[in-house]
């Protein structure tokens, strides 16, 4: 049985300015922006290189969080510093490389407080 990770929801409060934030800032593409109807909205968006994408919704009872609740979703990359220079110099306030036994990690916040953090895995180049 193959169990595909493919869709987080990211819960926000203002989905045009996480829109923003995650496509200008953080470099995801959009994949889709739908209001099938006047109460709900969906923005899917995915990370680059990534299989799993990130979806801002509003009106959708299922999925609804409070905004900035989530917390150390991973986005893995083959070199941290270039990573973390590259989203520092698209404006995003990041944390510093900490070094945790060869895996080293890097943290920011999106606009509402949601946290992510890079991973640099040794060997996965």
């Amino acid at each position: 049985m193959d169990l595909q990770l493919e869709l987080i929801p990211v819960p926000v409060a203002d989905i045009d300015r996480a829109k923003t934030f995650y496509v200008q800032q953080v470099g995801f593409r959009l994949d889709h922006d739908v209001r099938p109807n006047d109460t709900v909205r969906v923005v899917q968006l995915t990370p680059p290189g990534s299989a799993c994408s990130i979806v801002l919704a509003a009106g959708l009872a299922g999925i609804a969080m409070p905004a900035g609740s989530l917390r150390g979703l991973h986005l893995v990359v083959a070199d941290i510093a270039e990573a973390r220079a590259e989203l520092v110099g698209r404006g995003v306030a990041m944390g510093e490389i900490q070094n945790m036994g060869g895996i080293k990690y890097a943290a920011f916040q999106d606009p509402d407080g949601n946290t992510w953090t890079l991973q640099e895995i040794p060997g996965r180049k």
